[in-house]
């Protein structure tokens, strides 16, 4: 079970002081955050991409790469990648110089993403967001598993004997996640592939994510990758504790009735209760996570958003510092009757083994037969 953080990269005024911070603040600010992480015993840290103020993470890539710099275990990946508004071929080229740059500590999660001008301003069209999903992710499939590509589609311009560059460290491609909250589409594709499904499950009732996770988990097992129970899961999650819950209420409310995606919208209190917000102590936060798994079964990686709604960095590290003390119970809790035949999240150390663990096979069946044929 793989823990960590995923910003929004969002820039929010503080409504306890009225200041906001700039961009160059909150792009440092990103740096320590992720540092942080490592530091707590995360696994992971993702971060958005956002081509539209009041956002910062423009090239999430770029970003990433400067924090594997910095690291030494942490898994990054992204929340999300717009997998309709980039070109597949950049993707391809991005994706694979930072899998070598972090030496493989890599991963993605491909959105469609729902702001609508961002479309025109990359020369598409929402409406035909799903199409576009899917036709690009198949080619960026082709890009990274295929040597050579030739392509024609309807939504770029053909490639005759491409190939795109670097290619993936050790001949495997990074981890795909597919990210949704609401397109049972997306959550096929994802099955299809035998890739990873992520429901960002922060905003809506619990019961809206169940319906989409058990639908991605039987095309799972339909597509022969696994059992259901089998299939690659994320969620979403949000927090903010302090040692007594009275005082997390009392200071995060302002913050809460301010955010731009949620404020001025449903109580404090309706939300933590529909959602997987928690609001409390320390204990009553690792009860509520403990809970995902009686709705969404086993799954593979929680991440949290904690840097949002205005929250000053020093007030986020010290968020980070109380999750690190309970890092421990969440660890144990999930691993409390785990089944053992429920994988783990793929990195790319196990993605090169089962590779090679199929190569092997697939050599020994070879051997087999042209035995058999020798023998008659």
């Amino acid at each position: 079970m793989q823990f960590g953080l995923f910003s929004v990269s969002d820039i929010t005024v503080d409504p306890t002081t009225g200041t906001t911070p700039t961009e160059h603040e909150r792009i440092k600010a990103i740096v320590e955050i992720a540092k942080k992480a490592e530091d707590i015993g995360l696994d992971v840290f993702a971060l958005g991409e956002h081509h539209n103020e009041p956002f910062f993470s423009s090239s999430p890539t770029t970003t990433l790469a400067y924090i594997a710099a910095q690291t030494q275990r942490l898994q990054l990946s992204t929340a999300t990648t717009l997998i309709t508004t980039n070109d597949p071929v950049k993707i391809a080229e991005d994706f694979a110089m930072l899998q070598h740059l972090a030496d493989g500590r890599v991963d993605l999660m491909l959105g469609r993403g729902n702001t609508g001008p961002v479309y025109p301003w990359f020369g598409q069209d929402i409406r035909q967001g799903i199409p576009l999903a899917i036709e690009n992710y198949h080619l960026l499939h082709r890009l990274w598993t295929e040597h050579v590509v030739d392509w024609e589609g309807q939504f770029r311009t053909p490639l005759t004997s491409f190939t795109s560059t670097p290619r993936p460290l050790d001949d495997v491609a990074p981890f795909v996640w597919h990210g949704s909250i609401r397109s049972p589409e997306i959550a096929e594709q994802a099955a299809y592939y035998g890739d990873g499904f992520f429901a960002n499950n922060i905003f809506w009732p619990n019961e809206h994510f169940q319906r989409l996770i058990d639908f991605y988990r039987e095309r799972y097992e339909h597509y022969g990758h696994g059992k259901a129970h089998q299939a690659i899961v994320g969620l979403g999650g949000q927090f903010f504790i302090r040692p007594k819950s009275q005082d997390a209420v009392r200071e995060f409310r302002p913050y809460f009735d301010n955010a731009p995606v949620y404020g001025h919208g449903p109580s404090l209190e309706d939300f933590t209760s529909q959602t997987p917000l928690t609001v409390g102590s320390p204990a009553e936060f690792v009860d509520k996570t403990l809970t995902f798994r009686e709705t969404f079964g086993d799954y593979q990686r929680q991440l949290f958003l904690v840097d949002h709604a205005g929250l000053p960095l020093k007030t986020v590290l010290e968020q980070l510092d109380l999750l690190g003390e309970v890092l421990p119970d969440l660890r144990a809790g999930f691993a409390d009757g785990r089944p053992a035949d429920v994988p783990e999240a793929p990195t790319h150390s196990s993605l090169v083994a089962a590779r090679r663990e199929s190569q092997e096979s697939a050599a020994q069946e070879i051997a087999a037969e042209e035995s058999v044929e020798v023998s008659s």
